[in-house]
């Protein structure tokens, strides 16, 4: 996914094992298709985290260190604005996303990210 603003909201967090499942349905189905429609969100791009590992200077390490959260959603946006509109919050609790989902989340991590260069 080539980037073509700059700014990427990432939001990465951990789901109750007993609702994986509803989770990534509603996510894809649901979440991602109304936040998708916010205007000045360019891209959404879901990740899972894996295990791995990287050597770095003659040392291997783990690239999942425990506790990272196992899911990251990234989404490409014109403008942090894009982020305290009305059209973003009502999407934010559009579907079963707000009651049936994001309760038994946990380990949430979001960041603003702006290109350097």
């Amino acid at each position: 996914m080539p980037i073509s603003t700059r700014y990427l909201l990432v939001v990465s967090m951990d789901v109750a094992p007993e609702k994986e499942d509803l989770f990534n349905e509603v996510y894809d189905t649901e979440h991602v298709p109304a936040l998708s429609r916010v205007p000045g969100v360019v891209s959404v791009q879901r990740f899972r985290t894996r295990e791995a590992e990287i050597r770095i200077g003659g040392t291997v390490r783990a690239l999942a260190p425990e506790g990272e959260p196992a899911y990251t959603a990234v989404y490409e946006i014109e403008s942090p604005d894009v982020l305290v509109s009305d059209a973003w919050a009502e999407a934010g609790e559009a579907g079963r996303w707000a009651s049936e989902v994001r309760p038994f989340t946990t380990n949430r991590h979001l960041a603003l990210r702006e290109i350097v260069g």
